[in-house]
């Protein structure tokens, strides 16, 4: 049995359609939000999975909040990490110390960052999708696992938005099964 932690920061949409769909030789067993407010915190208790709120603003500086991060990591012996939603910058304290993927809702290396689905839906090439990739110290710079394209050609940004967010779950959900056979 591989073990995964996962790490959100907000709904914890992707977090949910893995704790539904994951099932057999793959088990999260741990959970970890930087934000107490986050409401994915349900999905964790749903499904008796063990959760960690490590609240960012406790923490001096990005790295005190990263070895705070690979702590519980460690101490919970995880096959793999999972950031899903995680929206948060990671230092080398993390990257270095701790073997985890990260999923993008762009084609990489297109629209690092923030808001990129809204800027892949705006940029001048027909197609747009996901990619999921390792996470290292460049922001999403990490070498590319899996990508899922989809053509934009007749889609509202609406439309685009909510096929883009559905790729995302299955990327994900294929990535992981890859990483972990």
């Amino acid at each position: 049995m591989k073990k995964i932690a996962v790490l959100f920061s907000g709904h914890g949409t992707n977090f949910a359609y893995l704790a539904d769909n994951l099932k057999d030789d793959i088990e999260i067993t741990l959970a970890i939000t930087n934000n107490p407010q986050a409401s994915g915190q349900s999905i964790a208790k749903k499904h008796g999975i063990a959760l960690e709120v490590i609240d960012q603003a406790g923490f001096g500086s990005r790295e005190d909040f990263d070895a705070a991060l690979v702590q519980s990591i460690q101490k919970a012996d995880i096959d793999l990490v999972v950031l899903a939603g995680f929206m948060r910058i990671l230092t080398p304290v993390f990257t270095d110390n701790i073997r985890s993927i990260n999923l993008h809702p762009s084609l990489l290396p297109r629209h690092k960052g923030l808001d990129a689905i809204k800027k892949s839906y705006e940029d001048a090439y027909d197609e747009g999708g996901v990619s999921v990739h390792w996470v290292n110290s460049e922001l999403d710079g990490g070498e590319i696992i899996l990508q899922k394209v989809l053509k934009k050609e007749g889609l509202s940004f609406e439309q685009y938005d909510m096929m883009i967010r559905e790729m995302e779950k299955e990327a994900l959900f294929e990535a992981i099964r890859v990483v972990l056979s």
